[in-house]
């Protein structure tokens, strides 16, 4: 007589759905060994570049409180920096640390648990590990361990940094669990979009959305804020508090140290985490919630080629980053008429400016264009290091290997995709500037006439931004195995020692280095062609050189 096998008691069921979690987070962090120190090192360099910047810049508290005031006044500093609470060394660094650092906090974490989670499963390696002894929820709950364990490391290496540098500890404690809360907050909303798509550059995209909307989030409620108190404090409006990088600010560190707030983030990501571990119950390996609509029954006749391919492959980047760019730089121009009432007329606003990449000139208006600009250009930056990374992705994911077996050549491949990252480098430096010259231009009047002027300056720009583009063709040609940390550890040596470099003290000859530091602070100063031809001719020999080398390397097997 035969025996049916009593079932397995429920907690044993969600036991085995976990198992191999242990052995899943020791391989991400082996994958991530290089990955995430740089991130954690490069993140908490900025802060401490910033930590003494800032005592360095306003010694008294005479000179602090004037920031503070001017801050809370301005929707231009609110929008670019962040909330205001007080005017001590510390909360005026928290003004204009925490929403950078919570922003990066979390395209850090995006970017972690969908290379954990949804492009294991693009790869293939989520079916071979699925086929040992490992749950359905492992891959997920792994990819989120580590992503708690580098948030956590994160927030407590940046308290430290500040409390060796002289800050108050619960106020450095408190800055380093804000910026930790915002980075487990994108940590669930990434681990969600990974279950609704059914591919990494989706689910990044997705993700990304989402803290786009979260900055804008926050910017709206900072600047619809009120000032209360002795003006240099600022009640934020209701908009912020839909942001989880509106939480991280909302815990004022070295203020109020509103330690309840850290709740929001904390439920939120235990709430969208836990609804993430379900929802891989009920779709299938390889798939998401969401399926893939089928394309056409007959491909476009330009798909044939690599120009068409390669359009394919860059479009939903660039999509994504010219609507990211035209609602900043609208924001941005829409405020601009506000920049003398947050410097003055005196040289504190100029110098400010000067150290922005302005110029440092008496026209504050064109100076704070200047200085603008300069950021938008690292950003673009950033749209031509991902766009161009887009090339690596298809040799590992082996998609190259059979589009080359065909008559299509290596050098032909290759610049196709950069000749269209070019066009979109130039089309988002040309929407730059029309879309900050028409908000400008719809608030001050003039409109055409700001537009066309400002599309000039920013096209200015293209040129350094496009030796940051050659750099990564080159790293993409030559240095394979290496080509992603070295393309985006290029930008970020940009952004701080380029962009900041004033600010933080650095050596003009170290500054130097970066193509961005070569631009004309246009339309504050005059525009001259001998450094604009210089990097051109610096980038397309970079791209030589790149293209040159990928057509004599082997290509890397999937």
């Amino acid at each position: 007589m035969t025996t049916a096998a009593a079932p397995a008691p429920p907690a044993t069921m969600r036991a085995e759905r976990f198992a191999g979690t242990g052995r899943l987070v020791r391989l991400a962090v082996r994958r991530d060994r290089i990955r995430l120190p740089v991130w954690l090192v490069a993140l908490t360099a900025i802060l401490a570049f910033s930590a003494s910047s800032v005592a360095g810049l306003y010694p008294t508290a005479a000179e602090l409180r004037t920031v503070a005031v001017a801050s809370a006044a301005s929707p231009v500093a609110l929008a670019t920096n962040g909330l205001v609470s007080g005017y001590t060394t510390g909360a005026v660094l928290a003004s204009q640390i925490v929403m950078p650092l919570a922003l990066a906090a979390g395209l850090m974490t995006i970017l972690l648990v969908v290379r954990h989670t949804r492009q294991n499963e693009e790869t293939g390696s989520a079916e071979l590990i699925g086929s040992a002894v490992v749950g359905r929820q492992a891959l997920l709950t792994a990819a989120l361990t580590v992503a708690v364990a580098t948030n956590v490391i994160l927030g407590a290496v940046s308290g430290f940094v500040l409390v060796v540098q002289g800050f108050p500890v619960s106020g450095s404690v408190a800055l380093g669990a804000a910026v930790a809360g915002a980075g487990l907050a994108f940590a669930a909303v990434a681990a969600v979009a990974a279950q609704i798509t059914d591919g990494a550059r989706t689910a990044n995209g997705l993700a990304g959305a989402a803290l786009g909307v979260a900055f804008l989030l926050r910017a709206v409620g900072d600047m619809t804020g009120t000032v209360t108190g002795d003006g240099t404090r600022v009640v934020a409006g209701w908009p912020s508090w839909l942001s989880p990088i509106g939480w991280a600010e909302q815990i004022r560190p070295y203020d109020d140290n509103a330690w309840w707030v850290l709740l929001l983030p904390l439920v939120f990501s235990v709430a969208a985490g836990a609804v993430a571990v379900v929802l891989t119950g009920r779709r299938d390996i390889g798939s998401g919630l969401v399926p893939t609509r089928p394309g056409p029954a007959r491909a476009p006749r330009g798909l044939a080629t690599a120009t068409g391919s390669a359009w394919r492959i860059q479009r939903t980047i660039w999509f994504w980053w010219a609507f990211g760019i035209v609602v900043l730089a609208l924001v941005y121009g829409a405020v601009a008429d506000q920049i003398d009432d947050f410097l003055g007329d005196g040289d504190q606003g100029d110098e400010l400016l000067a150290d922005l990449g302005g110029g440092g000139v008496s026209d504050l208006i064109d100076a704070y264009f200047a200085a603008i600009f300069a950021m938008m250009a690292v950003a673009v930056a950033g749209y031509a290091v991902q766009a161009l990374l887009r090339m690596r992705g298809e040799e590992t994911a082996g998609r190259l290997e059979p589009v080359l077996a065909t008559a299509l050549s290596r050098p032909r491949w290759m610049l196709a995709h950069v000749g269209l990252v070019t066009v979109g480098i130039v089309a988002l430096q040309a929407l730059t500037g029309a879309a900050m010259g028409l908000g400008h231009g719809l608030i001050v009047g003039d409109a055409p006439g700001h537009v066309g002027r400002l599309t000039g300056a920013a096209l200015v720009f293209a040129p350094a931004i496009l030796v940051v583009a050659g750099a990564v063709v080159l790293f993409v040609g030559a240095l394979p195995a290496w080509s992603i940390a070295l393309s985006w550890g290029a930008l970020a040596i940009c952004l701080v020692i380029g962009l900041f470099g004033p600010l933080l003290g650095i050596p003009e000859t170290v500054r130097n280095v970066s193509p961005f530091t070569h631009i004309p602070a246009v339309p504050a100063a005059a525009i001259t062609a001998g450094p604009l031809v210089v990097l051109a001719v610096i980038a397309v020999a970079l791209c030589a050189a790149g293209v040159m080398a990928f057509r004599r390397r082997d290509l890397t097997m999937s």
